[in-house]
């Protein structure tokens, strides 16, 4: 008589690998999948493996609403990993809390937000923003342009950035949103519209596959990132692959983390990313937020003993994981986690290379209740 094979852990997997922000999604998917082999290869939780049950909503909110639903009406999931907009997000956010299910959400947003049934493991405005406005006021001027795509990050993202700037005694002086996809995109308007405001900075919340379009646009207007830079947050080493080198030197983010750390867990990570997927899909901040986020739900089920939501929450903020930008843990009062904010620059090969690392885990704050325009960007913990 043989033994039954334990019943795994399932989990929802909801990141695009089509659709207009398939490119960054594609990392986050990727590292969720990597996160989960590692866990099971070292006897999964509890004995039982994390099953995970991948689908792919296209980059459309509304596919992220109903495949959401299935995967807790049909595949009986407690847990999901998943989205990149803050559209899909929202979309998702009603179907978890209406289920009683728990999702894990690794994409910097633009905060003001709190719900019990998500945890937020990317980057809050205050930790990121204010050192990416530092950063930019003190190296490159005070007069910024803002342009975004058409949906909800990119307006509370500007409204932050802007904010920060005026504090810092800078100026905006336009302001302009696109549509979603590339196709639709008046390219030359926009390029008219920066020529007239001459800012020493723009910065960009154009996501997905407007990004390189966007970038290749202003070096062939002949804008010189290295004096007059893009910074965007939403521009990350998948979005920097798809254009030119040429296009992308200089441009500046600000992320908690880049694959060209140097510390032990990113070095582990970047061999293990680089043996299952090789070195043509690029490392993001997204993805290791995808990665960690996996470990501490392994930690946290591993303590609660049930996958279910009111096992689940007592025990998320218990306990920290040695992540590839340093360690990071949950906020027991917000959800969202403590994470470690720098700043980077492309060089002329497309890598992002750090330029200012203060080394000091944040708290992060998403309604920006303690962190104004300050050096340091928020309490150290």
């Amino acid at each position: 008589m043989t033994g039954s094979k334990p019943q795994p852990w399932r989990v929802g997997v909801l990141f695009s690998s089509t659709g207009v922000t398939a490119a960054v999604e594609r990392t986050q998917q990727a590292a969720t999948l990597l996160a989960i082999e590692e866990v099971n290869a070292s006897g999964g939780v509890l004995g039982r493996p994390i099953e995970p049950v991948v689908l792919d909503p296209a980059s459309r909110p509304p596919r992220y609403r109903e495949l959401a639903k299935q995967l807790c009406d049909q595949a009986g999931v407690a847990v999901i990993f998943g989205c990149y907009m803050s559209s899909t997000r929202k979309a998702v956010l009603p179907v978890v809390e209406a289920h009683r299910a728990l999702l894990f959400y690794p994409t910097l947003y633009e905060g003001f937000e709190y719900s019990p049934n998500c945890v937020y493991t990317g980057a809050a405005p205050n930790q990121n923003s204010v050192q990416l406005v530092r950063y930019l006021t003190s190296h490159f001027g005070k007069r910024l342009f803002l342009i975004g795509s058409d949906y909800v990050y990119p307006y509370e993202s500007n409204r932050i950035i802007a904010d920060l700037f005026r504090q810092a005694g800078g100026e905006v002086l336009d302001e302009m949103y696109v549509p979603l996809r590339v196709a639709d995109i008046d390219m030359p308007k926009v390029i008219r519209r920066i020529e007239a405001a001459q800012p020493d900075v723009v910065y960009s919340t154009v996501v997905g596959d407007g990004i390189a379009r966007f970038y290749e646009a202003y070096g062939e207007a002949g804008f010189d990132q290295q004096t007059h830079p893009i910074a965007s947050q939403s521009t990350q080493e998948a979005e920097i692959a798809q254009m030119s080198a040429r296009a992308a030197a200089g441009s500046i983010t600000a992320a908690p983390y880049f694959s060209t750390l140097q510390t032990p867990a990113n070095l582990r990570f970047v061999a293990a990313w680089r043996k299952r997927f090789g070195t043509g899909l690029p490392i993001t901040a997204c993805a290791e937020s995808a990665y960690f986020q996996v470990m501490l739900y392994a930690q946290t089920l591993e303590r609660a003993g049930s996958d279910r939501l009111e096992a689940m929450l007592p025990h998320l903020h218990e306990h920290e994981f040695d992540a590839p930008q340093g360690r990071v843990r949950i906020d027991q009062e917000n959800h969202h986690t403590y994470l470690w904010p720098r700043v980077a620059r492309v060089d002329a090969q497309g890598t992002f290379q750090v330029v200012d690392d203060p080394g000091l885990r944040v708290k992060p704050d998403p309604y920006m209740y303690e962190n104004r325009f300050d050096p340091l960007a928020g309490r150290p913990a």
